[in-house]
């Protein structure tokens, strides 16, 4: 369980929602807690990890309509909203946000050995998930991916391009942080990004990414989480990381998201042994934007119902 739960309410969340603190060997993770309801004691907990450039607000939504009652644990994930950050000299490696996840659950929810939680991942927090259940399914009881199938690949001729380009960016660096005069700026910046938010729910997730600085804000988010990674898995490593899925596994499919046209997705998906896809309306962010009513029902179905 979470190390401690600061006190007093989480602007943008429910009453119920509290800070949380996981120390790690090398890292303290932040994040967001909903604790168990009376009904949900003996259910296993479950923890959430958001999309790339998010954070734990991204679930603030979809939390309060999961109505199994089981304590839930949205999780800054390093260099994101209140986390710690990598040390200087580091970087944001794929796997070792799996490895972050790993110690987690080791440290703070070592029921888990005996009694397997539930993973829901969005886009870059399922690749993430899928991974780690993956390779450590006697922890994992059920795993949700919304918007999320598998990481992105390259092929296998573009190595040395793409490690060009990753150590070009970590030699330049990173330009001078953008300081916005207020956090609206921000969010109507946020709006617009590369998976498009409405205004209510960029406001919902951008105080959490932003800290004050001299006369305005600038992002909390670590820069190096937009360099060019060094190392992308090819499609056959993620063939073949979604082809060992034993643990039964939800798709959430959004109609306007991310994957609904991307070729492959399909194919993907009949790798994974015990899946099943729910298609749902609305982006990327179907679970915090717009009618969210269609993913909790498909989640709460799925972890709670079956």
């Amino acid at each position: 369980m979470a190390d401690s739960l600061l006190s007093g309410s989480v602007p943008g969340a429910d009453s119920q929602c509290r800070e949380a603190r996981w120390p790690l060997q090398h890292i303290t993770l932040a994040g967001l807690d909903w604790p168990a309801r009376p009904e949900g004691i003996t259910r296993p907990p479950v923890l959430m990890l958001h999309g790339w450039l998010d954070n734990a607000m991204t679930f603030a939504r979809l939390a309060p309509l999961l109505t199994g009652g089981a304590a839930l644990h949205a999780i800054d994930m390093a260099g994101h909203g209140h986390s710690g950050h990598r040390p200087p000299g580091t970087g944001y490696w794929l796997m070792d946000y799996v490895a972050d996840l790993s110690e987690l659950v080791e440290r703070h929810f070592p029921e888990s050995e005996r009694f397997p939680l539930d993973l829901v991942g969005h886009s870059l927090g399922g690749i993430i998930c899928a991974l780690y259940a993956a390779a450590f399914p006697e922890r994992v009881r059920r795993l949700v991916m919304i918007d999320s199938l598998g990481a992105l690949s390259r092929p296998a001729r573009e190595t040395i391009p793409q490690l060009r380009r990753a150590l070009l960016k970590r030699r330049n660096g990173s330009a001078p942080a953008a300081v916005y005069p207020d956090i609206p700026t921000a969010a109507r910046i946020r709006e617009g990004g590369l998976s498009p938010l409405t205004p209510e729910a960029a406001t919902t997730l951008v105080p959490r990414n932003m800290k004050s600085s001299g006369e305005g804000y600038v992002w909390r988010t670590d820069p190096r989480l937009r360099y060019p990674t060094a190392l992308m898995m090819t499609e056959e490593q993620v063939r073949a990381s979604l082809g060992a899925l034993k643990v039964p596994s939800l798709f959430v499919k959004a109609k306007e998201g991310l994957l609904a046209s991307r070729d492959g997705t399909d194919s993907r998906a009949d790798l994974i042994e015990n899946l099943l896809t729910i298609q749902v309306p609305g982006g990327h962010h179907c679970h915090l934007d717009g009618e969210v009513a269609p993913v909790a029902d498909a989640v709460n179905r799925f972890l709670f119902h079956d």
